[in-house]
C-alpha cells in the first residue's frame, strides 16, 4: 500500500469518527476520488474493517464513554448516532456485553459464576455470564487466576459456582486435554469488531494444524493488519475454546502466548499427536 493510500485512509477515518451519523460509502469514495470497490479494499487492508464496521466500532464507543460518564440511556444513544432506539436496544448486549442500564450501573447487576479446576496444563479458571461462558484462564496460580477475573469483570457480582457448574469446568477440561472432542457451550465472545473477526478466523483453523499471524490476516481480508492480529491473540480471553495457540510465525517458530509459551508447545504436541493418530486408524 502507499503512503497516499495510508494517508487517506486516516483521513477517512478521522471523518468518520467526527460525523454525527456513519457515512455512506459512496460519499466517502467521493472523497477518497476512487470508486467504492477500490475504497472497500483499501480501507479493509489498512484497518481490517469495512467503513460501516468501522463506523459501527465509533458508535459502540461513543455509547460507552457516555455511559461511563453518567448519560441518560437516551442521550447516549442519539449522541452516538444511532438512528432509533429499537436498533440500539437490538445491538446494546453485543456491543456493551449487557443492558445498557446494567453498563450505566458499571455492570453491577451483571453475575459472573466462576469455579477453579486443575487440568494437566495447571490451574484453569472458567467464567460464566448469562450468554455463556466468558473466559477461559490458564496459570499456576488459581488466586491470580481469581484476581485476574477480577480485573476484567470490576463491577460485576462473582459467584463461586455450584455443582451443576462444575459439570461446565470438566466440559473446559476435556477440551484442553482433547481438543478434537470440541466444546459444545455457549461461549460469550466479548471484543471489538477486529477481534471478533480474528477469533472467528482462530476458530476455523482444525486441531492438529497452526497458520501463521500473515496467514490470519489474509484470511480476514487484511493483509497489512499482522500486528492487529497478534494483538487480537494476546487479548483472547477463551484459552483453548478460542485456539490462539494454534497461530505461530511465518517461520514455523513457536511465538509470545498469554498463557505461557510451554503450554503452547504442549497443546500443539498434544493436538498434532492425535491428528497422527487418527489419520493412522482413517489409513
Amino acid at each position: 500500500m502507499s503512503d497516499a493510500d495510508t494517508d487517506m485512509v486516516v483521513a477517512l477515518c478521522r471523518y468518520i469518527e467526527a460525523a454525527a451519523a456513519p457515512p455512506h460509502l459512496d460519499e466517502l469514495a467521493t472523497m477518497a476520488g476512487m470508486g467504492p470497490s477500490r475504497l472497500l479494499r483499501v480501507f479493509k487492508a489498512h484497518t481490517g474493517l469495512t467503513p460501516r464496521a468501522y463506523a459501527a466500532a465509533q458508535r459502540a464507543r461513543r455509547v460507552r464513554e457516555q455511559l461511563a460518564q453518567g448519560a441518560a440511556v437516551t442521550q447516549a444513544m442519539y449522541d452516538a448516532g444511532y438512528s432509533s432506539s429499537g436498533r440500539f436496544y437490538e445491538e446494546s448486549t453485543a456491543v456493551l456485553g449487557m443492558t445498557p442500564s446494567q453498563f450505566k450501573a458499571g455492570g453491577a447487576s451483571q453475575d459472573i459464576r466462576f469455579a477453579v479446576g486443575q487440568c494437566s496444563l495447571g490451574a484453569v479458571l472458567v467464567a460464566a455470564s448469562a450468554q455463556g461462558v466468558c473466559a477461559i484462564l490458564l496459570g499456576d496460580d488459581p488466586q491470580a487466576l481469581v484476581c485476574d477475573l477480577q480485573d476484567r469483570f470490576r463491577t460485576a457480582r462473582l459467584i463461586g459456582a455450584d455443582r451443576g457448574f462444575e459439570q461446565w469446568v470438566a466440559q473446559v477440561v476435556g477440551l484442553i486435554e482433547s481438543p478434537q472432542v470440541g466444546l459444545a457451550l455457549p461461549l460469550d465472545i466479548r471484543g471489538t469488531a477486529f477481534q471478533q473477526r480474528v477469533w472467528q478466523a482462530l476458530r476455523g483453523i482444525p486441531a492438529g494444524q497452526t497458520v501463521s499471524y500473515t496467514e490470519i490476516a489474509r484470511r480476514i481480508g487484511s493483509p497489512q493488519a499482522v500486528r492487529a492480529v497478534a494483538g487480537a491473540c494476546a487479548a483472547n480471553p477463551l484459552a483453548v475454546a478460542i485456539p490462539c495457540h494454534r497461530v505461530v510465525r511465518h517461520d514455523g517458530a513457536l511465538s509470545g502466548y498469554r498463557w505461557g509459551i510451554e503450554r503452547k508447545r504442549i497443546l500443539l504436541y498434544r493436538e498434532a499427536e492425535e491428528s497422527a493418530k487418527v489419520a493412522a486408524q482413517e489409513a
